[in-house]
């Protein structure tokens, strides 16, 4: 696997790929790689000739008080990960890399931004949507590989490349869990023993309303339910528990052709994200 972090290196390095006609896939992350950051390789490695990973802790997406400081930082078994799994380039831009001296766009996708996490996070999926279009401009890829946990931004993404017209096709690869549900994330290492085992909740709630609204159970009822579990769990904040259209991710009261109920909540220091589709297939 390569390794490289200016531009002019990561250019070298797709110009025989190009030049032979292999198709490229990007996997773009923040590194603290853990098995879900391997579920989007794999899925990479089968449906492209050669996958690039991006490792970039991007300021842009962190708000005042967030954990930009504290996230964490394993460049080292990060790398050895990513050979294991057959990652063919790894590309670590500097900050000076994406965000050269004087820059001053910032990309901005309405709509499909400015709820739940848009609303929570301001500036957010701004930052979001400038640092993927970055790497797509530097990468130019076939194909982009993104997990379902951060369900928003994976809608952010698919309208931003539609919008623009990039060409690139936009995966969503399923969430990966733990063994006991709870979704994979780089920030689980920062909950402690009590928190990791009282986070599962979250995911067990959002089934049970699941159920519930399956079984023809008002909306608005099911989800306050829910926020009351989730608190008796020991969760404090709750930005959001909602009912939405998997496509707009507008919040609905009522059967569409498929609904995701969506959750942001805090338990300890933590916060944690997760979403889960609503369909009749799921019952």
């Amino acid at each position: 696997m390569q390794i490289v972090s200016e531009n002019i290196d990561l250019t070298a390095a797709l110009e025989p790929w190009r030049l032979a006609g292999q198709t490229v896939a990007l996997v773009p992350t923040m590194g603290a790689l853990h098995a879900g950051h391997m579920a989007l390789i794999d899925a990479a490695r089968s449906k492209a000739d050669r996958v690039v990973a991006t490792i970039f802790v991007n300021p842009r997406q962190f708000g005042d008080g967030e954990d930009l400081a504290r996230y964490p930082r394993r460049e080292r078994e990060d790398a050895a990960l990513l050979e294991a799994h057959c990652c063919d380039l790894l590309w670590r831009p500097t900050i000076e890399q994406i965000y050269p001296p004087g820059f001053a766009t910032t990309v901005s996708v309405a709509g499909v931004s400015e709820r739940w996490d848009g609303a929570a996070r301001p500036g957010h999926f701004d930052g979001v949507a400038t640092v993927v279009a970055k790497l797509f401009a530097a990468v130019r890829p076939d194909m982009a590989l993104f997990g379902e946990k951060d369900f928003q931004q994976l809608a952010v993404i698919r309208r931003m490349e539609a919008d623009l017209g990039l060409g690139i096709v936009i995966h969503g690869v399923e969430t990966v869990r733990d063994g006991d549900g709870l979704a994979l994330s780089s920030r689980n290492a920062y909950l402690s023993e009590d928190e990791r085992r009282r986070a599962v909740a979250l995911v067990k709630v959002l089934k049970q309303a699941r159920a519930s609204i399956l079984e023809g159970a008002p909306v608005n009822g099911t989800l306050g339910e829910a926020k009351r579990q989730l608190r008796a769990e020991g969760f404090g904040r709750i930005d959001y528990l909602a009912l939405v259209d998997a496509a707009t991710l507008e919040p609905v009261d009522g059967p569409t052709a498929e609904m995701r109920l969506i959750a942001a909540a805090t338990i300890g220091t933590t916060r944690l994200i997760d979403n889960i589709r609503v369909a009749e297939a799921t019952v």
